[in-house]
């Protein structure tokens, strides 16, 4: 049995967590992670923020919409698209910045970011403790910006909460497999019918789970995405300096 792959399919989001602390140690441990881990060029384009201030963390709750759990967890961490870095860094070698104005820069640092958080993540439940990522942070990125105090050519990508759960969540079934793996070319045949299977699975899991609110997957990702998802990111975006026409 191979734990690292079960610790991976074992994931839950989890959003009830006590006000325990987390100890300087473990925390550094689960942050190195992220700083070993690979980039894109070896551009180390990421930092991250860690917010273990209460009073900060009520705001970043705030800013991201109002998530309780943000507040309640002891850490929560930014992870940063950071071009500021690598522009310093090129101006020692005495040369000018210019990916940062390509969209490609956006799309490179994001996937940096994505590596980053999920090493976070699994590091965390590795040590017992549980752990919800956070897109909302992009809800009022300049807000963000501005709490964190992060300098041109820097975006707040995503955020994670970590801490001591409470009240365990449960883990949600997914799409069939074979909506997700697709050998040599992608396969289209069956999509609709494959996710009207699933859409009862979710209003099975739902009703299981006490949970009469629930909504089947194809309503949820349209409450969603029937509308532009955050609209101040692209202005954001701009105001700290990047480009998105080349």
């Amino acid at each position: 049995m191979n734990t690292i792959i079960d610790l991976f399919n074992e994931h839950k989001s989890e959003r009830s967590f006590t006000d325990k602390a987390i100890d300087d140690a473990t925390l550094e441990r689960i942050i190195s992670t992220a700083y070993r881990a690979p980039t894109s060029v070896n551009s180390q384009q990421v930092s991250v923020v860690v917010t273990r201030d209460a009073q900060m963390r009520a705001k970043i709750s705030q800013i991201a919409g109002g998530q309780p759990w943000i507040a309640k967890a002891p850490v929560f961490i930014t992870f940063v698209l950071d071009m500021h870095k690598t522009q310093v860094g090129m101006t020692l070698a005495g040369n000018e910045q210019q990916a940062h104005k390509s969209i490609e820069s956006l799309v490179a640092g994001a996937t940096d970011v994505g590596i980053a958080l999920g090493s976070v993540m699994a590091a965390a439940r590795s040590e017992g403790l549980g752990i919800v990522p956070i897109g909302g942070i992009r809800l009022h990125p300049e807000a963000l910006i501005d709490l964190l105090e992060l300098p041109e050519h820097t975006f707040p990508v995503a955020g994670v909460v970590i801490g001591h759960v409470d009240v365990p969540s449960h883990a949600k079934p997914r799409l069939p497999l074979d909506t997700f793996r697709h050998d040599e070319t992608y396969k289209t045949a069956g999509l609709e019918q494959k996710i009207a299977h699933y859409n009862q699975q979710m209003t099975d899991h739902w009703q299981a789970t006490g949970r009469s609110d629930g909504e089947t997957w194809s309503a949820s990702v349209s409450g969603y995405y029937q509308h532009i998802y955050f609209p101040d990111v692209l202005p954001a975006i701009v105001k700290q300096g990047f480009g998105i026409d080349k």
